[in-house]
């Protein structure tokens, strides 16, 4: 059953073209979706669009058959209720602990009771592999453990859906692993997830659909093995070729 649509969505910024172009797509809840493609091939800007960072000029976003109006604060308010975003870089507060980045975002925006939140904060922290790094500040930490608090102050905020936007690509290969276990774990447990990534083997192992994006529009959607094995499309096959030699 679907829980996320898009159904012709086409989204750009004013005076250039259109970065989304008539984007349709159906994802059901638990599914883990990896967004595949060359640099620009919309794959962020679909992410951004669904949080209203990219407000979509035409076209349907529905959640869990809530009809999303990007115009009307109320209407967006409410999807991002049910959407967190992780970007590449942390973005975390460097004056603030693991724990107090974690917290900060329940406490001012959900209004949550502090007691409550601090509680949850310290099961995410220990959940992303950082139960010792409460009280660490992010320049006490690696690359790799800052993201991690990203993902756990993501989380903090109950979404329906966790949307990645290139998490690893900030970090130095060694420290890669420890975020995609992270993910793997997510997946487990049954997150909904869109997934953009140039991590080819992980998005075939922890994705159940890959979306192949080019030129702003998809150009194929499929299980994993068809997508990387037996392409249907000239331009999957083209960029399958070049990626899987390296």
């Amino acid at each position: 059953m679907t829980f996320l649509a898009l159904d012709g969505v086409s989204a750009g910024y004013p005076g250039k073209p259109d970065v989304l172009t008539d984007v349709t797509l159906s994802i059901a809840r638990g599914e883990v979706v990896g967004l595949i493609g060359p640099s620009g091939s919309g794959k962020s800007s679909l992410l951004r669009a669904l949080v209203g960072l990219l407000r979509p000029h035409a076209g349907r976003v529905t959640i869990g058959g809530e009809l999303v109006d990007y115009a009307n604060k109320a209407s967006l308010r409410a999807a991002r209720d049910r959407l967190a975003i992780v970007f590449q870089q942390y973005n975390l507060f460097q004056n603030m602990t693991a724990l107090r980045n974690v917290e900060i975002a329940p406490r001012l925006v959900k209004r949550r009771a502090g007691t409550e939140v601090q509680a949850e904060a310290r099961a995410l922290l220990a959940k992303v592999g950082l139960g010792a790094k409460l009280d660490a500040y992010p320049d006490e930490l690696s690359g790799g453990q800052q993201q991690r608090v990203a993902i756990a102050r993501a989380l903090a905020l109950r979404p329906d859906i966790l949307l990645l936007d290139e998490v690893t690509s900030a970090l130095d290969p060694e420290l890669v692993t420890e975020v995609l276990d992270t993910i793997r774990t997510l997946r487990d447990e049954g997150m909904t997830m869109l997934i953009v990534s140039h991590e080819m083997a992980f998005i075939r192992e922890v994705a159940s659909l890959v979306v192949f994006m080019d030129q702003g529009r998809i150009v194929e959607v499929g299980p994993p093995a068809r997508i990387f094995d037996a392409p249907q499309t000239q331009r999957l096959r083209e960029f399958t070729a070049k990626i899987l030699r390296h």
